[in-house]
């Protein structure tokens, strides 16, 4: 007799039906060496986990996680949406900063500021010229033509480059790493809520507005963020939403009225 009953797929479980079993997460995250975690509690917004060797315990946002895969031989996978890092006691996007490397010429002749800036049609000329002294009598008139095309055409692309660059950036390239994602806090978290996921902040500064509103501004240096209470005093006080160190908006949470904090901190002047 012919069996006739289809095989049922494996369903990868739950993050929180793991229990005691070990997972790793891919990618790892950045500045933890050890990648064999433990699930400890979760809740709506994110999960603790525990590093199996370190022991070090870590909140993760659930906006980060993906779906464990179906093979679970030699270790189970917990996949992440993004790559992240440990520091400070939380978890945070991680930015590869990549610097430009500067040419020969640059650092033989210093700053771009001290040289004059060369005309296309010089570049061009300077390239013809080193083909033409550099070529031999044997060499056939195609050929030279060739090189002189070859030569031309990289000339123009490094202007092209060279041009647009300066028009968007004014001559020199910034790169800067700004925080947008969720930091996990809600318009129910408190003072102690924050401290608990990112430790006691630096300096701590109070800010009354009129008597009616109270601003709390919890200021972590190492991390670029400012993170903001607002309540009728410092009992009351709960979360709207983070700044980073130019004072820009990086979070903003729903009040309960389904109005957003964005307007807020936009006009919250800086203290």
């Amino acid at each position: 007799m012919v069996n006739r009953m289809a095989s049922t797929p494996r369903v990868p479980p739950q993050i929180d039906d793991l229990g005691d079993r070990l997972f790793s997460f891919f990618p790892p995250i950045v500045n933890i060496e050890h990648n064999q975690w433990n699930f400890l509690q979760g809740n709506w917004s994110e999960i603790l986990v525990r590093n199996a060797k370190t022991h070090t315990e870590v909140w993760i946002p659930r906006g980060y996680l993906g779906e464990f895969s179906k093979v679970d031989e030699p270790v189970m996978i917990l996949g992440l949406k993004r790559e992240i890092e440990y520091k400070s006691g939380s978890v945070w996007p991680y930015v590869r900063r990549v610097l430009p490397m500067p040419s020969s010429s640059t650092v033989a002749r210093g700053s771009p500021e001290e040289q004059p800036a060369r005309k296309p049609a010089s570049v061009v000329a300077d390239a013809i010229a080193m083909l033409r002294s550099s070529g031999s009598g044997t060499e056939s008139g195609l050929g030279k033509m060739i090189g002189i095309a070859l030569l031309i055409g990289i000339a123009i692309t490094v202007i092209g480059i060279a041009v647009l660059r300066l028009r968007s950036t004014g001559g020199t390239v910034e790169y800067r790493a700004v925080v947008q994602a969720d930091l996990g806090f809600s318009t129910q978290s408190d003072y102690f809520d924050i401290v608990r996921k990112l430790g006691k902040p630096e300096k701590d500064h109070w800010k009354s507005d009129a008597g009616e509103r109270q601003y709390r501004a919890l200021h972590y240096p190492k991390n670029d963020l400012i993170v903001i209470l607002m309540g009728a005093d410092r009992e009351s006080a709960h979360y709207i939403g983070a700044k980073d160190g130019q004072w820009r908006n990086i979070h903003t949470v729903e009040m309960p009225g389904g109005q957003k904090t964005d307007s807020i901190l936009r006009t919250l002047k800086r203290f």
